[in-house]
């Protein structure tokens, strides 16, 4: 038992030290007298404006890898919903060997979230939302509507990619997430759940910071983006004790096929993976949520196209493909972007 423990200590150190040598490497910028300069030169940034990349929506479960060009900005209105009826046991299993929960829900999730391009390598961004949810618990059904979590996000695009080389564009990506569910006294949805491919991924009503990496290659006529994300839930409370619930780690990978440039038509595979972990990065026992950590596995097909040169669509369906100690459940959903530059040409990030 004690060889366990010491073994899992030693993982958890690792892993952090990765984690914080990671976070410094990509968000630590040279001075100029460095020979590596973490900013995109003005011809690195041409040269990729100039390639192959038309204007489309983009990735539905994921915030655009590159950044807005300096000052432009968009508005999202995304309508992001659950219905899952059964739950996955202790081994990581298909939907098929899911069985009927104790916890039924259907969720509606509308959020409104904002980004501008402070420069073109800097994009600040915000996030509200609301939340809906209709559930039956161990025969008990609930129902309330209120006001959701809001985000604070940046994200920094330190190298971006080479349309004639290998290099891809890589982004730091950092989250700070706000209760303001908590502080509106909305109810918490039953079962203490995070869902799979939205984020934030913290359990509704926590204090959260995610930090992430965010990668993207064009090769014309696909669109391939990748992430990952680390989430840490502030301490909680719980029946007047302290609440601990374990970090979280989100996966995305996304396929885009682009099939009419000029309408910006295409279709999505995007695969996201959600990990509750059984361990927290301050030290703290897990002792809210589920302790014994959680995985879930979805894939969503989806469908994207152009309105006009402001107005961009995506819709799409995230269906769980495996899951263990977590609800099976399928996400419906819509997005819908509006892009405004001074210049009246909005350009594709």
């Amino acid at each position: 038992m004690k060889l366990r423990l010491l073994q899992r200590l030693q993982y958890r150190n690792i892993f952090l030290s990765s984690l914080s040598l990671l976070f410094f490497a990509v968000t630590a910028i040279p001075s100029q007298s460095s020979a590596l300069d973490w900013v995109p030169t003005d011809e690195e940034i041409k040269k990729y404006r100039e390639s192959w990349n038309p204007l489309s929506h983009g990735p539905v479960l994921l915030q655009a890898v590159d950044t807005q060009p300096k000052g432009q900005l968009s508005i999202r209105e995304f309508l992001f919903s659950q219905i899952g009826e059964s739950s996955f046991g202790n081994r990581l299993s298909g939907p098929t060997d899911s069985k009927n929960g104790p916890v039924h829900l259907y969720q509606v999730s509308p959020s409104i979230n904002t980004a501008y391009g402070l420069t073109n390598h800097i994009e600040l961004g915000a996030a509200i939302s609301m939340n809906s949810f209709w559930a039956n618990q161990n025969g008990q059904k609930t129902s309330s509507t209120g006001f959701g979590d809001t985000s604070l996000i940046m994200k920094y695009r330190p190298i971006i990619q080479d349309p004639g080389g290998w290099r891809p564009s890589v982004t730091h990506y950092t989250q700070v997430v706000l209760p303001t569910s908590r502080w509106a006294d909305a109810e918490k949805p039953p079962g203490g759940f995070s869902p799979l491919g939205r984020l934030p991924s913290t359990r509704f009503g926590e204090y959260g910071l995610t930090q992430g990496l965010m990668t993207r290659k064009i090769l014309e006529p696909i669109r391939i983006s990748a992430a990952v994300f680390y989430t840490y839930a502030a301490p909680g409370e719980s029946n007047g004790r302290n609440a601990y619930t374990g970090d979280v780690v989100n996966t995305r990978l996304i396929f885009e096929h682009i099939l009419d440039d000029k309408n910006g038509f295409g279709y999505n595979i995007e695969v996201s993976t959600l990990h509750g972990l059984t361990w927290r990065a301050d030290g703290h026992e897990v002792n809210a949520g589920q302790k014994n950590g959680f995985t879930i596995i979805g894939v969503e097909p989806a469908l994207q196209w152009n309105i006009s040169q402001s107005w961009l669509v995506a819709v799409g369906c995230q269906f769980t493909v495996a899951g263990q100690n977590a609800i099976n459940a399928i996400y419906p959903n819509v997005s819908v972007f509006w892009f405004w530059d001074k210049s009246g040409k909005i350009v594709m990030r």
